[in-house]
């Protein structure tokens, strides 16, 4: 799929700015579809990295609009992006809008958008707790998508789950399907899965974050300096990541690195008595409750 870019005032002349505005956007071209990115934010920058990351397929022109300069400008530099101001110019002339913005601002964006946003547009949103039915009452459009990404998307390791409606041609999806595989992996779940996964894969990154920075904690009192315990700590969640990859099942790699009396089995007996698992369990089901929450009030 061959990218150009088309930027355009509202005169309908060609320009390149890096003027900003509230939320940001992010456009592609693809074969005369256009595809808008609303928010310049993380999510976005990671897109943006593994869209440009591709060898073929969705890769090159992206532009892009920012409220900060600073941000715009790094956005440009780092990326070979192009930057405007206009969220309106990227709902009118885009075929296909990405909202990437956080839920608290999704009101005030389809407020300005929604009424330029036609039933032949499709939009995608990849904020939590954003419903497919909020989105469709507050726009024309019934051609609407639900992403859940996650942060390690940053490094196209990311975990991306998709909802939709029926109304989808294979093409249409594969397209976004695209846009989201060049930042990890995705798959397709049905909506009422959501507050689950954004519990499991969406807050999952800060959980393990936590769990390495208590590991790396307990490295440094056991006597190793905090640079080895780093890396140590990481090294080993990557590995164990990998391996679980393969396919072997976390109970099978629990078992086959613990000996009866030995050191994994001493750790393993402090987890359990400290009702490690459930706390754990307690952690997602709260980050769902949360997500569902979020939901509620959008609606």
């Amino acid at each position: 799929m061959n990218f150009h870019i088309k930027i355009l005032n509202k005169t309908g002349r060609r320009k390149l700015s890096h003027d900003g505005i509230k939320y940001g956007i992010l456009i592609l071209e693809a074969k005369g579809v256009m595809t808008g990115f609303i928010g310049g934010g993380k999510m976005a920058e990671a897109i943006i990295k593994g869209v440009r990351s591709q060898e073929s397929g969705v890769r090159r022109d992206i532009f892009l609009s920012e409220p900060l300069e600073e941000r715009r400008r790094y956005l440009a530099e780092t990326y070979g992006i192009r930057t405007t101001e206009s969220n309106k110019e990227v709902a009118s002339s885009c075929s296909i809008i990405i909202l990437a913005v956080k839920p608290q601002n999704m009101e005030n964006v389809l407020d300005e958008v929604g009424g330029i946003i036609s039933e032949d547009k499709t939009v995608v949103s990849i904020a939590a707790g954003i419903t497919l039915s909020y989105l469709q009452a507050k726009l024309k459009t019934k051609r609407l998508i639900r992403v859940m990404p996650n942060t390690p998307a940053m490094v196209q390791e990311g975990m991306s789950v998709i909802s939709l409606c029926e109304c989808f041609s294979d093409n249409d999806i594969n397209t976004v399907r695209e846009i989201f595989m060049s930042a990890g992996k995705v798959i397709t779940l049905p909506e009422k899965y959501m507050d689950a996964v954004t519990a499991l894969s969406g807050s999952g990154p800060a959980f393990f974050a936590l769990f390495v920075e208590s590991m790396i904690e307990g490295g440094v009192k056991a006597g190793l300096n905090e640079d080895d315990a780093l890396m140590l700590a990481v090294q080993t969640m990557l590995g164990t990541a990998r391996q679980l990859d393969t396919g072997i099942s976390p109970r099978k790699l629990r078992e086959m690195v613990t000996s009866p009396g030995g050191t994994t089995a001493a750790g393993l007996k402090v987890f359990e008595e400290k009702n490690f698992k459930n706390i754990i369990i307690s952690a997602i089901k709260a980050a769902a409750d949360r997500a569902k929450e979020l939901g509620q009030i959008k609606n």
